[in-house]
């Protein structure tokens, strides 16, 4: 049985447990806070909603550190005390290096929209792997991009490809000349006034909310738990050099242990020139 454990009761804690327990793909998830009376409460009430929502996914509640031990994935999100916070900084940094010596090799997933930054300590100041430790707020705003691009090309979400690269929310950068819709270039789909308005609206994406970040959160989990899947997610990951800007969005494939592969973009000469300003800025 593959238990989750989200570390955290606060707004996007609560929420993704919830979001978790709901798509009923993952055995059990333990929600961890030190307020363990609010953690047992909001446990609770998603355990009780399980007979009208017809889901059999156990939550539970833990007030301990050591619940993380044997789960198959841990999700970072925020504390009780400060419910629409998110764990950051040095308190979020002794945190997660206590679970990482706990957990062995277990993902480590920060699900928040400002985690990037944490994402990159973990890798140069604890020296955790980072293919083991990464972070799905990308992919929430990824979401709310692809709602806006079917609305202008009146089509489903799920018809269109497109990605989302260089550091939000300070320096993204859209690759629009590979993005597509229905198969076909995004760029010759749509007119150049309706190009406008998206890029124009991209600053209005972030940051995501609480059931976008949690709905991008639990699928990645649900990718770590199956394994094998070579469905792409965006996720902060860290670039692997001390002298970079820390934690980019990046297209990746993941499996049982975290990222499997970190994937190449295809890019214009421009989005090439505007990423790399971004990366080195």
């Amino acid at each position: 049985m593959s238990i989750i454990t989200v570390l955290g009761a606060g707004t996007l804690g609560g929420t993704l447990s919830h979001t978790l327990a709901g798509r009923d793909r993952v055995g059990a998830v333990r929600l961890v806070d030190p307020s363990s009376g609010v953690a047992a409460g909001k446990a609770l009430d998603i355990q009780q909603a399980g007979s009208v929502e017809r889901f059999d996914t156990r939550v539970t509640a833990a007030g301990d550190i050591d619940a993380v031990i044997g789960s198959a994935a841990v999700v970072v999100t925020g504390p009780a005390d400060t419910p629409d916070g998110e764990w950051r900084g040095e308190a979020a940094l002794a945190l997660l290096d206590r679970v990482a010596a706990l957990t062995g090799r277990t993902p480590i997933v920060c699900a928040g929209a400002s985690q990037g930054p944490l994402v990159a300590a973990c890798v140069r100041q604890l020296g955790i792997d980072r293919r083991r430790v990464f972070g799905s707020g990308p992919g929430a705003f990824m979401s709310g991009l692809r709602a806006l691009v079917s609305l202008e090309a009146g089509v489903s979400p799920g018809q269109i490809a497109i990605n989302l690269l260089g550091v939000p929310p300070a320096r993204p950068v859209v690759p629009w000349s590979s993005a597509t819709i229905g198969g076909y270039p995004l760029e010759e789909t749509l007119s150049p006034p309706q190009l406008a308005r998206l890029r124009r609206r991209l600053e209005q994406l972030w940051p995501p909310g609480p059931f976008a970040l949690a709905s991008a959160a639990a699928r990645v989990v649900e990718a770590l738990v199956d394994g094998g899947s070579r469905r792409r997610f965006a996720c902060f990951v860290d670039e692997g050099s001390h002298a970079g800007p820390g934690a980019q969005s990046v297209n990746v494939t993941l499996g049982p242990g975290g990222i499997e592969d970190i994937l190449t973009p295809t890019l214009s000469r421009l989005e090439q020139v505007q990423l790399d300003n971004a990366l080195s800025s």
